[in-house]
């Protein structure tokens, strides 16, 4: 029987793009002729319950019920009318397909205000003069999250935008109130999905669902879909994978997973995939499947028995977003974060650049899994290949590498790919902040469309970055992120509060870090995170070694992540968080930098032990190496226009030569002899992007000598050489 596939992405991910998993799987699918289909049922339900026929559902539900709401919902309730009269005209604003109401959004006429426009007055200042379209968007996003209000408080207590009963998925250790909860009755949203995942198999008609849960909160909207499968077609089969199987069902042993679904798949899901194929056609017996739980006799058996490697990433064939309603996502504004903007406006288009991370060493991560562990890049001309695709599949032209940590070497050869092919992008991703990311990389990265980069500062002290196996030091993020910010590329950095031993004094030093990374505009984002402990991280796997005790929790058979730990030797965490996110919210819109950091807490804090000039003495300490002799040179700018003449320096006539450069913004020029000056245009050719095989650093020190034009030393500590070195002439 010829297998057909339909991949979905349960509720919630995101409200602006698709998430890429079932993107990915689809694209290798299509390598190996197996028929499938895809759908993100995150954002059609949300299009489905926001439009006018939803709200009228919806309203009409709450008539039914004897519930005392609250003032707010209340509120709400009493404005339905208007609600339902706006509610379709908004959606296709925030899809970019209606922007001229965004005069009528503006003037605070057309939208039902409740709750969440009290906050207004408080984010004014943060948001600063938004243009029209953006504060529209912004007043848009308050009015859909007064409905979410709404309906969490009246119709269904699980609901989010981008989560779905994420609670029920978090250190969900024991299965007994998932299936509490799926047993109980459907409320209108899970009625919804329903119909979405009906009308989806009647179309396609899948003999095989594959769910990607790659969080929590997908989790019960995954569970809801194998349930209804599972009774109203029973034969098609459901796999459950995504990321949130690969780190919290590894130790799975409760056989009722599986009255909802029929399989779990773990890791990197194309081999699972086509072997679970084999399988249904007979072809496979299921103890030569590829890390699959299934259920037998009522026990739950793990079946990794075949012989085969996982397919090599430059197999796995390019994402295919096909069949996801791409022109209908939404780009809201939630909040005043800079980076955390990008996750939620503008449609991006996801891809890979390495699977795995090419450090692997952070003690905090899950670094023990194959997510991270098995690093292996694809080349620049395979990317470049898949982003073309990607384009002319989507028309869409804005891309989120969602590596773990993007390669700088990788990102050097795909930057250089990308203007060689005249590709036209704009991109963003993860990054270590380390020494290989210099201001000629990020200026080289800058030219490719990046646009921004975020990358762990975590505690920002270098005692704890050293016991992490961070690999950084505060003095050298503080480098890279000037190096960055001066190429006009944005940057966020991931924070972390609470690590193992950390004390109150190193956690007041590293606000104060942070306060001088703004202060010295190095930084233009972060946000603080509380250390988790996992169970498949080094802390984890070895809590005494970094001297906490693991206190829980007892694992019941479902989920094994998240653990509880007890932190002796360090300060009471707890105390700080709301300090950290109140101060960093100001530092982010420059406010707050020069206050005191005891101002940021309410209880007592110790003085910073670190110097009020430390970061700025950092960057005026970042005099770069000599250039590596294996270093590659590129010029980025345009050919140059040569005029010669004459100086007369005392009794003798030197020839000279004026090169005219035009850039997009300015013309410039420099004056060398006139022999320099031949050598460098002849040269000027080999510089150029556009050659497959750059010029050596090396190599250009040697054919300078051989033109024997003067001393190499000499010529690049000239006038010439350091304007050049300002206008496009990069050592990589």
């Amino acid at each position: 029987m010829k297998q057909r596939i339909l991949l979905l992405t349960p509720p919630f991910t995101q409200l602006n793009t698709p998430y890429p998993a079932t993107a990915y799987l689809k694209g290798f699918l299509n390598t190996k002729n197996i028929e499938s289909h895809q759908a993100d049922l995150g954002i059609e339900l949300i299009l489905q319950l926001f439009s006018s026929a939803g709200l009228k559902k919806m309203f009409a539900h709450l008539e039914t019920l004897d519930l005392e709401l609250s003032e707010n919902s209340f509120r709400i309730y009493s404005l339905q009318a208007e609600y339902i009269k706006s509610i379709d005209a908004v959606i296709r604003f925030l899809q970019n397909k209606n922007p001229t109401l965004a005069h009528s959004i503006c003037d605070r006429t057309y939208l039902p205000e409740a709750s969440r426009f009290s906050q207004l007055e408080d984010l004014e200042w943060a948001f600063g003069t938004m243009g029209i379209q953006d504060k529209a968007r912004h007043l848009a996003t308050l009015y859909l999250e007064d409905l979410c209000d709404l309906i969490k408080e009246a119709v269904d207590p699980h609901f989010g935008f981008s989560r779905y009963a994420e609670r029920l998925g978090r250190t969900a250790t024991h299965f007994d109130e998932i299936e509490t909860s799926l047993l109980a009755e459907n409320s209108i949203i899970t009625n919804f999905l329903e119909e979405l995942l009906q009308e989806k198999i009647e179309k396609w008609k899948p003999t095989v669902v594959c769910l990607s849960v790659p969080f929590p909160g997908n989790l019960f909207g995954a569970l809801k879909c194998g349930q209804f499968i599972k009774k109203k077609y029973p034969a098609i089969k459901v796999v459950l994978g995504g990321g949130y199987a690969n780190t919290e069902l590894r130790s799975l042993h409760d056989p009722r997973v599986f009255n909802f679904i029929d399989y779990v798949s773990l890791d990197d899901g194309e081999a699972p995939i086509e072997f679970l194929v084999e399988h249904l056609n007979g072809k496979r017996t299921a103890k030569e499947l590829k890390r699959i739980y299934l259920r037998e006799e009522d026990k739950v058996i793990y079946c990794n028995g075949s012989k085969e490697k996982d397919v090599a990433q430059r197999e796995t064939g390019t994402p295919d977003y096909s069949d996801f309603l791409l022109d209908d996502y939404l780009s809201v504004i939630e909040v005043a974060n800079p980076m955390h903007r990008l996750w939620s406006d503008g449609r991006w288009n996801k891809l890979t650049l390495a699977h795995g991370c090419y450090w692997g060493k952070c003690s905090f991560c899950d670094i023990s899994l194959d997510y991270i562990k098995n690093y292996e890049p694809l080349t620049a001309t395979i990317l470049c290949d898949r982003i073309e695709e990607i384009i002319a599949q989507t028309n869409q032209t804005g891309f989120h590498f969602v590596d773990e940590a993007a390669p700088p070497a990788l990102l050097r050869d795909l930057a250089l790919e990308i203007i060689r092919r005249k590709i036209t992008i704009t991109w963003w991703t993860n990054i270590r902040f380390e020494k290989h990311f210099t201001y000629d990389l990020a200026q080289l990265l800058k030219a490719s469309g990046c646009i921004a980069v975020a990358g762990g500062l975590e505690v920002a002290s270098d005692r704890l970055l050293a016991m992490m196996k961070k690999g950084v030091t505060v003095s050298q993020v503080a480098k890279v992120a000037d190096a960055f910010t001066q190429a006009g590329i944005m940057v966020h950095a991931y924070l972390m509060y609470g690590f193992p031993t950390q004390t109150a004094q190193e956690t007041i030093d590293a606000l104060e870090m942070v306060r001088q990374l703004f202060l010295n505009e190095a930084l233009q984002s972060g946000f603080w995170h509380r250390f988790a402990m996992t169970s498949h991280s080094p802390v984890g796997l070895n809590p005494a070694q970094f001297m906490v005790e693991r206190t829980g929790p007892h694992f019941g058979g479902f989920a094994d992540n998240d653990l509880y730990h007890e932190d002796t030797t360090g300060a009471n965490h707890d105390l700080f968080g709301d300090g950290l996110s109140k101060s960093l919210f100001n530092f982010m819109h420059g406010v707050g930098l020069d206050f005191p950091l005891k101002n940021w807490f309410d209880f007592k804090t110790p003085k910073t032990t670190i110097a009020s000039n430390y970061i700025e003495n950092c960057l005026n300490d970042a005099e770069g190496e000599l250039p590596k002799q294996n270093a590659i040179i590129v010029w980025l700018g345009n050919k140059s226009e040569a005029n010669f003449f004459e100086v007369t320096q005392g009794k003798k006539v030197v020839e000279m030569t004026e090169l005219e450069f035009v850039d997009k913004k300015r013309d410039w020029r420099i004056h060398l002899p006139a022999n320099e000056a031949k050598w460098l245009m002849e040269i000027f050719s080999q510089l150029e992007i556009k050659n497959n095989t750059p010029l050596l650093y090396s190599e250009l020190k040697k054919n300078f000598e051989k033109a024997d034009v003067g001393e190499f030393q000499n010529f690049i500590q000239s006038k010439a050489w350091i304007q050049m070195r300002e206008n496009g002439l990069l050592i990589l």
